[in-house]
């Protein structure tokens, strides 16, 4: 028999062979054994096993005579009822199949792979951020610190949550002085989230709907990729983390609401000074007093009696609100230079 491989005939059950035996029958009203090996280049005997099985299939018929003789059947209908037949084969097999994943299901329980999403580009973190963001229905819980992910990553991730989804937020007080972290808690507030802050942060994190959770393969790099983790088990140890963190972290609450609208008893139109701006605006960089002093050729008390003047205006209490009603009012977007 032809052993070749790549015969079209292997997935109607027809050997190579006997493939090509009935593209030659269909060539010719009917054949002997002999004509049929020499057409196709085989012994007699291999030509006759070939006839026989192109007979049990139903694709050919022996015409008896003084010496016996085939014919093909009519190719369509005859070669259609082997393919449903194949099918139905292929089908009680992918039974089969289901049947054993099943089991395997319940001995082995889900595979790692089915626990934990690797997301290796850069570019695939936002994007599954976005979605598990859109379909979170009852409570983000986040844990945020440097380095926070770019402006425009931030603002699209924001935006998938869903109204009446309840965000909790915990920022590292030591990072929360760029404009990035000012700019995502603004919005998280100005949705109804609520806002703590906490010195040393374990790790970043966001838990979605308390079923999945988002952290980085590497804290200080971002861009390693991050992962999603599927896991129950685990999802219910990063909530337990988080709600530890919670528990010790200290309340913000904003003088201002996210619409603009003036502090309760504050003044309604008077703003900062060029120079009261500048000072925020570099504060709000993470700049220290002493450094801001040294750029400004100013003194270090000059330095704090603006920031004072302009809790002042906001109507804030601590470094923190300034600089966080500063970035509501638009203070931190304006340009400001010497």
């Amino acid at each position: 028999m032809d052993g070749s491989t790549g015969s079209p005939w292997a997935v109607t059950g027809l050997d190579p062979l006997a493939g090509r035996v009935l593209e030659h029958l269909v060539t010719v009203p009917s054949a002997d054994g002999t004509e049929v090996a020499a057409a196709v280049g085989v012994s007699p005997a291999e030509a006759e096993r070939a006839l026989r099985h192109l007979a049990d299939s139903a694709l050919a018929l022996r015409i008896d005579d003084t010496t016996p003789r085939w014919a093909a059947g009519p190719p369509r209908s005859s070669l259609s009822a082997l393919l449903a037949r194949r099918r139905a084969e292929l089908a009680r097999v992918e039974a089969i199949v289901e049947q054993l994943h099943d089991v395997y299901e319940a001995v082995s329980g889900p595979r790692a792979a089915h626990l934990v999403e690797v997301l290796e580009r850069e570019d695939e973190v936002p994007a599954r951020y976005g979605q598990l963001l859109k379909g979170s229905s009852v409570e983000i819980l986040h844990l945020a610190k440097p380095p926070y992910v770019t402006a425009g990553q931030a603002s699209g991730a924001e935006s998938g949550v869903a109204p009446g989804v309840r965000l909790r937020s915990v920022y590292e007080t030591n990072g929360f002085t760029d404009a990035v972290s000012l700019k995502t808690a603004l919005r998280g507030t100005g949705q109804g989230g609520e806002l703590r802050l906490a010195t040393g942060l374990p790790v970043k994190l966001v838990v979605f709907d308390r079923a999945a959770a988002l952290l980085p393969v590497r804290g200080d790099r971002p861009a390693a990729g991050s992962l999603v983790v599927h896991s129950p088990a685990l999802v219910v140890a990063l909530v337990a983390l988080f709600e530890s963190v919670w528990e010790r972290a200290e309340p913000v609450s904003l003088a201002s609401r996210h619409d603009g609208s003036a502090p309760k008893g504050g003044p309604t139109t008077v703003g900062p000074d060029r120079r009261t701006r500048e000072i925020l605006h570099m504060m709000a960089s993470g700049m220290k007093d002493e450094a801001i002093a040294r750029v400004l050729k100013v003194s270090r008390r000059t330095v704090q009696k603006h920031v004072s003047d302009a809790g002042s205006l906001l109507g804030a209490r601590t470094r923190f609100q300034i600089a966080l009603l500063a970035a509501e009012r638009g203070w931190l977007k304006e340009s400001v230079g010497r």
